[in-house]
């Protein structure tokens, strides 16, 4: 009996807080009163709390709010990380973002976690609705992560330390990023088809392989990447990460001053001290394997400098001969300077280099060239698509502007397709379909 009076007290002065939320008054006041009651109450008891709280008319959102301060109070023992760790870096260095990101990932596999379990006791159907709702949104915003903090991981930091030779711990986490990515896309579904008894078992699990995921990175990768890569490395990493996005944070930027490491740019490999400082989890993988550095020189002798790669000239062409599409270049001075060797579409043939493009089309229709690319030359129009049927051939052609690094016209790119096999496909064919 004393335990009911004291669970319902705990129920009525969340109840009075959480009310006080909705009327307006920002939580950052109540964080205190909040802290108060919630360190009082064990994780178990939350979601009971919670659903006596539905069914009372609180809506969830505003449940979901105090969901932030009792992560915040627990995140400690879920993660195995102080906040000591991310401290000593300075903002807007990729290490603390991803710090930060793992903050909001572990709230949000928190509160996924508590709404399941709550959806699981609420009977009420209105209640059931709104909790459906939010976890909609809640699964819909966790898929992001894989999107952006997980593909930030896989594509800009793993090739750091591949380079060194630890290809399995990459490998490793980059599956079980692929394992939470397939538990998310199942949750849409199973809340699409209505599956809820399926659903709360799975985002549970779902929460939990989140969570399990953070004390991962926050515990071997991280310490891994600190003892590791050096500012110049991290600087090429913050060059680029804008391209992929973050998982709710926005870091300012961060310059150390040094020139940008890029992965091929390494020159050698792990040293016994470093070795040394690494996790106690990474040296135990990698006791007993030779570590094969990766000394693959990127950019060999003759090579041609694209901005994006190095390719010799062979290569470049063999490139243009392969793709699927037809390309033909024309110069700021409306002359033909190139087109592709490969697949065609209208006939091409070495005599029309240096021709003016407008003799390349019909008298009927040079007018419209000379507008395409007055538009283009003065910045009113950055495409030009048509497409038209030849035979059993659909074809798509696409003009575009070039303009180089000052902003200045360089020439039109002609791009012409087939697109008619591409109009049948249906379906998805994915690379592990591939069977020779």
């Amino acid at each position: 009996m004393t335990e009911l009076l004291r669970s319902e007290k705990k129920k009525e002065k969340l109840k009075s807080l959480l009310l006080k939320i909705h009327e307006g008054e920002d939580i950052n006041k109540l964080k205190e009163e909040f802290k108060a009651i919630l360190s009082s109450i064990s994780p178990l008891e939350i979601p009971i709390i919670e659903q006596e709280l539905v069914k009372e008319g609180i809506p969830a959102r505003d449940i979901a709010k105090m969901c932030d301060l009792h992560v915040e109070l627990f995140r400690g023992a879920i993660s195995g990380v102080g906040e000591e760790e991310e401290k000593d870096i300075p903002e807007g260095h990729p290490l603390r973002t991803l710090f930060l990101e793992n903050k909001e990932i572990l709230k949000d596999a928190e509160m996924l976690s508590l709404y399941a379990r709550t959806l699981a006791n609420t009977k009420d159907e209105k209640a059931r609705e709104e909790i459906i709702k939010v976890l909609e949104d809640l699964v819909n915003t966790l898929r992001k992560v894989g999107f952006t903090h997980y593909t930030r991981e896989e594509m800009l930091i793993f090739p750091y330390i591949e380079r060194r030779g630890l290809n399995a711990v990459a490998t490793v986490l980059w599956t079980k990023h692929d394992e939470i990515r397939y538990m998310l896309k199942r949750l849409v579904k199973l809340l699409r088809d209505g599956n809820l008894e399926k659903f709360v078992d799975e985002a549970v699990k779902t929460a939990n392989a989140l969570s399990d995921m953070v004390f991962r990175e926050n515990n071997i990768l991280y310490p891994t990447l600190k003892a590791l890569l050096d500012e110049g490395e991290w600087k090429a990493i913050r060059m680029q990460e804008e391209e992929i996005g973050f998982y709710k944070v926005n870091p300012p930027s961060w310059d150390p001053g040094v020139e940008p490491i890029h992965p091929w740019e390494l020159e050698e490999g792990l040293s016994a001290e470093q070795i040394l400082s690494l996790p106690k989890e990474v040296q135990r993988a990698i006791k007993g394997k030779p570590l094969s550095f990766d000394s693959t020189k990127l950019k060999r002798e003759g090579d041609i400098d694209l901005g994006t790669g190095y390719l010799s000239v062979e290569e470049l062409k063999a490139i243009f001969k392969a793709l699927p599409i037809d390309i033909t270049f024309v110069d700021k001075d409306d002359r033909v300077r190139f087109f592709s060797p490969g697949e065609r579409i209208f006939t091409r043939t070495l005599s029309v280099l240096g021709r003016p493009v407008q003799l390349c089309h019909p008298p009927k229709s040079v007018h419209i060239v000379n507008k395409i690319l007055k538009a283009f030359k003065e910045g009113r129009k950055k495409e030009a698509t048509f497409w038209i049927r030849m035979g059993d051939k659909y074809v798509y052609i696409k003009y575009v502007p070039v303009f180089n690094e000052k902003g200045e016209y360089l020439g039109t790119l002609e791009i012409t397709m087939d697109i008619a096999p591409y109009k049948k496909i249906e379906g998805e064919k994915r690379l592990l379909d591939w069977m020779d």
